[in-house]
């Protein structure tokens, strides 16, 4: 399609201005992290490297780590068995209802947080606390598992819909039982569709605030979390923008591998 001088120009304004709108935000962060004011004072005063080791020294910072990573791996490891077996029957099998068992799967992440948070307490108070189980890691897990099995559900199905299931039944065909079956033909084709799905549930998980401030209870503390609480805090400024500028980092590696994944798999 041939467009307009005038149109290209335009367009290009429009996608800079657009990237500055999401990046420049996240390069003053990773700025002000070797910004040598205790302040979000802009421009830095100065460069340090200080305010890096002190965050790495933290044992707040630490054990909000901690437990953000133990609780993505778990919601993670729920959405990867909830999401797989939900694909599989819905692109596999025709029954009643299928369509509103999809709606009800994406229905999680398409909801504000804020609804999801206020419905899992009360569905964990009504439920949980009278068998003694209160709020806590597990329901955090729990919680977070009921939007990242979206991301596990829609790239196994993708897959799934691209692949068929020729190769399987000319499996079966020649005597493989279903198990061998699945070990080694379906395993192999939707592997990438499951690390891509796994990847991108884990920094969904990881980065989420809003369902774990209404999942957590009072002796959890994820490092989202942790740095809400610290941001206003004085002389806390540097290390919480020290813990923003790695999450940035370390958030662009699962992304990267997911996309490197799920467009890699698209070219076979």
């Amino acid at each position: 399609m041939n467009i307009s001088r005038t149109a290209r120009v335009t367009l290009l304004a429009a996608l800079v201005a657009g990237l500055g709108v999401i990046y420049v935000p996240l390069l003053i962060v990773l700025l002000n992290s070797f910004n040598s004011d205790r302040t979000f004072a802009w421009p830095p005063t100065g460069l340090t490297t200080r305010w890096w080791e002190a965050a790495w020294n933290s044992s707040g910072v630490r054990d909000a780590l901690w437990t953000s990573v133990q609780a993505g791996l778990g919601a993670t490891a729920i959405a990867l068995l909830l999401g797989t077996m939900t694909a599989f029957a819905v692109q596999r099998y025709s029954f009643f209802g299928k369509n509103t068992v999809s709606l009800l799967i994406l229905l999680p992440i398409a909801l504000p947080g804020i609804v999801t948070g206020i419905a899992l307490n009360n569905a964990f108070r009504t439920i949980l606390e009278p068998f003694g189980v209160g709020l806590g890691l597990f329901t955090v897990i729990v919680g977070h598992a009921t939007f990242c099995v979206v991301t596990v559900f829609n790239n196994v199905l993708a897959r799934l819909r691209r692949t068929g299931t020729s190769v399987e039944e000319a499996s079966a065909d020649l005597g493989a039982d279903p198990f061998t079956t699945f070990r080694l033909i379906t395993f192999p084709m939707i592997r990438s569709a499951l690390l891509a799905g796994g990847l991108l549930a884990f920094a969904l998980s990881f980065d989420e605030i809003i369902v774990t401030t209404f999942t957590a209870g009072a002796g959890v503390r994820t490092l989202p979390i942790w740095i809400f609480e610290n941001l206003f805090r004085p002389n806390q400024a540097p290390v919480v923008n020290v813990v923003a500028a790695a999450l940035i980092i370390f958030s662009i590696v699962p992304i990267y591998l997911a996309q490197r994944l799920s467009g890699g798999a698209r070219t076979h």
